[in-house]
């Protein structure tokens, strides 16, 4: 049968010992594998790998021996306690051997968890659990963590609650980081706020998010189009550090200079024209370049954009110049535009 995300969750929380299995797949590989881990420590404690009590099969070796999977759930451990089969990366060609191993699984069998990738609404091995009677089907797909997984995962990281504008910076990183990486962010602040009982706060955040280069060049992006010119000269050396290139952030530039024009240049209005960019933009990113787009007009985007095509003509030169100096300069010289406003 299937089972929601809010369904998994109680699942999780108090696991039945009386189901045979479950099916976890998505498309978000570390979705699932989070999935997975989550579950295997519900079930069988933290220390099931430890005890023997925890068996990985590859899903390709089921098609060389499906006999593996069923010796799985029938062995015994020499320690006590739940056990927990394992068939990771399973395809359509595992799906024989998994359904004799629930065909044949009895209570007091180890519990089984397949994990897959994507699966189409005819896989085979997707009807095998959403069919049965005793086992789960569980589909995870790339939405954000809500505000109330958030709160349920500072919660377990112990930390006290957060401040409102900590909170809405959390919500924001979940939306843009992968969510493996949104949970070692919470763990790190458990860490780092392990021995005060003081809310959470935007600087400690700070302190412990990972600054990414996607992120860094929104920030700059940002930056140059609201007319920041004090603070380009800082961000460019952290960039700089981190090892991008000029000709990316001049591509990044002209990108999304380009889509403000897009949007300025609409007839049906700035709203209009930003739901016309593709990709999509959604969120607080949409919100804050229509802003954008708005206070600049489709005039001054064109010769911002001008700036950027000679300048990414001289990156591409044999001009002997400082390339960092260079696209340092171009943006200054951009974000002046914009602070004349």
């Amino acid at each position: 049968m299937k089972l929601s995300a809010r369904d998994a969750r109680a699942f999780i929380k108090e696991p039945s010992h009386s189901r045979a299995g479950i099916l976890i797949y998505g498309q978000d590989p570390m979705r699932v594998a989070t999935m997975r881990k989550d579950l295997v420590t519900a079930l069988s404690g933290p220390d099931a790998a430890d005890e023997m009590r925890l068996t990985r099969i590859p899903g390709a070796d089921l098609r060389k021996d499906p006999a593996l999977l069923l010796d799985a759930l029938k062995s015994q451990s020499f320690f006590p306690g739940p056990r927990v089969a394992i068939v990771e990366d399973a395809t359509e060609q595992a799906a024989k051997a998994i359904t004799a191993a629930l065909e044949d699984w009895q209570a007091g069998d180890a519990q089984l968890i397949v994990t897959a990738g994507q699966l189409t609404a005819k896989s085979g091995l997707r009807k095998l659990f959403e069919s049965h009677s005793n086992a789960f089907a569980l589909a995870l797909y790339d939405d954000p963590p809500s505000r109330d997984d958030i709160e349920r995962a500072i919660t377990e990281a112990g930390l006290s609650p957060p401040v409102s504008d900590a909170m809405a910076a959390l919500v924001d990183l979940a939306r843009a980081m992968e969510p493996g990486d949104f949970r070692q962010l919470i763990e790190k602040l458990g860490l780092y706020m392990l021995h005060t009982a003081e809310p959470m706060r935007v600087e400690d955040i700070d302190a412990c998010a990972p600054l990414s280069m996607e992120a860094a060049l929104d920030d700059i992006l940002n930056l140059v189009s609201e007319g920041s010119v004090t603070e380009i000269g800082p961000l460019m050396t952290r960039l700089e550090a981190q090892g991008v290139l000029p000709v990316t952030l001049c591509i990044g530039a002209t990108r999304h200079f380009r889509q403000l024009h897009t949007a300025a240049s609409d007839p049906a209005g700035v709203g209009q024209g930003m739901g016309r960019l593709r990709p999509p933009v959604f969120g607080p990113r949409r919100d804050r370049m229509s802003r954008q787009a708005m206070a600049w007009g489709r005039a001054r985007l064109e010769r911002a954009l001008q700036i950027l095509i000679e300048t990414d003509l001289a990156l591409r030169s044999s001009s002997k110049a400082p390339t960092n100096a260079v696209m340092e300069r171009a943006l200054i010289r951009i974000a002046m535009i914009a602070a004349r406003t």
